[in-house]
């Protein structure tokens, strides 16, 4: 997607770059330490280099190799990563408009490449789709410039810590930089009282159910924040002035 000339033509290719390149540290010390996790819990480097670049996914990544070391069983794994990833549906489901007009193998490309920030960041500038084919190739001129430097950020810096994993010292505090790596895309998420209620629900109930095996803790969360957030927004009030279907 991003390796298209058109789109490296469009100004918005360049406003999409200097966007996500605020986040690229951040982003990039989250990978490296996720590669070197991938070593360190038992897989070889070819594995950790081959699920780095089809799975492009860290917190699922992270979830599945625990697993994955311990002999989990293989619904196990594939239904915390999923769920893990559950976000990318509803990703995927608001960015349907912007992309319909691409050909199917575009938006697999398209969807395999936007991330987290990417989404973010790309949603904040365009509310809505564009209608008019000018605008709606400087709309994927810039989803492409931010995926562009997502990709390269994550992907250098994770290979790096596969390849480097035996040589890192513990001491350089890796898994910290991830974690307030986490919190940085955590907090520019959390931007309605809702999804606030949906993270503390989510960090309690993982503590809660820490001693679970398998990281079966994981799944706790992830079931009982969406649980409690759909009978809040069930039991809410709909807005002033809705009116009926």
């Amino acid at each position: 997607m991003f390796f298209r000339a058109e789109h490296r033509r469009h100004a918005e290719f360049r406003e999409g770059v200097r966007d996500q390149a605020g986040a690229a540290l951040g982003i990039a010390a989250w990978g490296l330490m996720t590669g070197v996790a991938m070593v360190q819990s038992g897989l070889s480097v070819a594995e950790a280099l081959l699920m780095t670049l089809i799975v492009f996914a860290g917190s699922a990544q992270l979830a599945a190799v625990p697993m994955i070391v311990a002999g989990a069983p293989m619904w196990v794994i594939l239904a915390a990563a999923f769920c893990v990833n559950l976000r990318f549906v509803v990703f995927s489901i608001h960015l349907r408009p912007y992309v319909m007009h691409l050909p199917r193998w575009q938006r697999i490309v398209t969807g395999f490449f936007t991330g987290d920030l990417t989404y973010v960041y790309f949603v904040r500038r365009y509310p809505h789709p564009a209608t008019e084919p000018g605008d709606i190739a400087r709309q994927q001129a810039y989803l492409a410039g931010n995926c562009a430097v997502n990709y390269v950020a994550w992907m250098s810096a994770s290979v790096l810590g596969v390849l480097l994993a035996n040589a890192v010292p513990t001491a350089w505090g890796l898994g910290f930089a991830g974690i307030l790596a986490l919190l940085g895309l955590l907090c520019s998420l959390a931007s309605s009282p809702l999804r606030l209620v949906s993270a503390g629900v989510t960090g309690a109930a993982a503590v809660a159910a820490w001693a679970l095996p398998l990281r079966l803790n994981i799944l706790v969360a992830i079931a009982a924040a969406v649980a409690i957030c759909l009978v809040i927004e069930k039991a809410s009030p709909p807005p002033a002035g809705a009116g009926h279907v």
